[in-house]
């Protein structure tokens, strides 16, 4: 399986992109070993309105992949149901899970059609640039409970 975090925009500031690095690669290393062969973020430069974002994003998602739109209207999952739930779609029909972070103005129409699903941080309004960092730590999170490392403690 492979995880795409798709996202509007680029993480400019060199110290954001340097921790969204770090749990990438963290993620990466960990997952190897739980059949995640790969996990990109994937940043698209499209500033118009949220129709014109959603069909770039839908444009780099990879065929087929299992799309989970962030949206603050998702479903908010507790750290170790986060965990299920990807170890769930790892070893379902999709070789590609897609998590989408929108523009400032959410998602269009059409992207929010083609999701499978939709996942909130949490009721709070975040900044794009942290809630891309904030996903990237709960994948990290969720696939070092999975690989029973102990970065995650109850």
């Amino acid at each position: 399986m492979r995880i795409n975090v798709c996202a509007i925009g680029r993480m400019r500031d060199k110290n954001v992109r340097a921790l969204a690095d770090n749990y990438l690669s963290r993620a990466q290393a960990l997952g190897r070993n739980l059949g995640i062969t790969d996990i990109k973020l994937v940043e698209i430069d499209a500033k118009s309105n949220s129709d014109q974002e959603g069909r770039a994003l839908l444009a780099a998602l990879p065929d087929n992949a299992f799309v989970i739109a962030m949206d603050e209207t998702g479903k908010q999952r507790p750290s170790r149901d986060m965990a299920a739930w990807l170890d769930t779609l790892k070893d379902g029909t999709h070789r590609d899970i897609a998590f989408v972070i929108g523009g400032a103005d959410g998602h269009g129409a059409a992207l929010r059609s083609r999701a499978n699903a939709t996942l909130s941080l949490g009721a709070m309004t975040w900044p794009h640039m942290l809630a891309r960092i904030m996903l990237l730590e709960q994948l990290y999170r969720a696939i070092s409970i999975l690989a029973r490392h102990p970065y995650h403690r109850d």
